[in-house]
């Protein structure tokens, strides 16, 4: 039986700069930092000799798990690479008082597409920024409890 969705996965380059941005920046907690390497790891990927470090992060109800492989030497993705391209388009991060979260993240040098919008007849502002890598992530905040989108705990 599937439950939810545990956690997101994203590979960068460079894992301390995505964690400079995830943990330090956004604030999310560091679950663990490893090595991996092995046969175990091999198999799961499908990738022999595959060799790297990965990080765990949980905010709240969800994880994300941050690859950084050093073998095999993975190819560079495109950090402006459009959200209407098929495959995996954004994270959301659900937040409170998305117009400080905006200033706070601009002030720091967080690239958004736009300031936040208001959408669904005012009960949604939202806003897409990217992180380091160019990886597109929302900040999101539900303004009304009792709509069917917000986070329940």
């Amino acid at each position: 039986m599937i439950r939810g969705i545990h956690h997101t996965s994203i590979s960068t380059g460079d894992l301390d700069r995505m964690l400079g941005f995830y943990r330090d920046l956004v604030g999310i907690e560091v679950l663990f930092e490893v090595d991996f390497s092995g046969a175990e790891i091999e198999a799961i990927t499908a990738l022999p000799g595959a060799k790297g470090r990965v990080a765990m992060l949980r905010a709240a109800n969800a994880h994300i798990e941050l690859f950084e492989y050093a073998r095999p030497v993975p190819e560079t993705g495109d950090p402006d690479r459009p959200v209407c391209n098929h495959g995996l388009t954004h994270i959301c991060f659900d937040v409170v008082d998305l117009p400080s979260e905006y200033a706070r993240l601009t002030a720091a040098g967080v690239p958004f597409h736009c300031e936040p919008q208001w959408l669904g007849n005012g009960t949604v502002l939202t806003t897409y920024a990217r992180d380091p890598d160019g990886n597109v992530v929302e900040f999101q905040e539900i303004l009304n409890p009792k709509s069917r989108m917000a986070m329940t705990f």
